[in-house]
């Protein structure tokens, strides 16, 4: 795989398997996974819903952008599993394409409900996880096209997820 620093960027909509396939992908390319909702989180000392309620959107945004930033310049050699809304700024969809080959996961809003169901530490999932995950996939329907490559996840496990994309990569 040669690529920018050597780094695949995972991006997608929430449920699309970006943490899952990440953490097999990386074991089988003996990358180092990085999951920026977790740094998120241990930067803040706060759950993603408690940013969210406590700081607001764009304070969470903000802490995104820059550990996103800080993560790419800083790191090679990684797999990089990014949240859904990171794709929102075009600065952070440029620094991912310098910095990485980008992946974007994708999947039905059937298996994105099955997936992530009516779990609370999604926030922007408040006020019903169908209507919300069908509301969020029209509103970011191409906001994933910049990617070098699309893998759909539907009705796969994430090994067969992490096998697609590592073919992709050597191929």
């Amino acid at each position: 795989m040669r690529t920018a620093k050597n780094n695949i960027v995972l991006i997608g909509m929430m449920g699309t398997g970006k943490s899952t396939v990440g953490s097999l992908l990386a074991a089988e390319a003996g990358l180092r996974l990085v999951d920026l909702d977790q740094m998120i989180v241990m930067e803040t000392g706060r759950s993603i819903p408690e940013i969210f309620a406590e700081k607001g959107e764009t304070f969470f945004r903000d802490t995104e952008s820059r550990l996103l930033g800080q993560v790419l310049a800083d790191d090679e050699g990684i797999v990089l599993a990014t949240g859904g809304g990171v794709v929102l700024r075009e600065q952070n969809c440029r620094a991912m394409l310098k910095n990485g080959l980008v992946i974007a996961l994708k999947a039905s809003a059937d298996d994105i409900i099955a997936r992530v169901g009516e779990d609370e530490n999604r926030p922007l999932l408040a006020g019903g996880a169908k209507e919300r995950v069908t509301a969020l996939l029209e509103e970011r329907k191409s906001a994933y096209d910049f990617a070098h490559h699309t893998v759909d996840t539907t009705g796969k496990t994430a090994e067969q997820v992490a096998l697609e994309i590592l073919t992709r990569c050597r191929g």
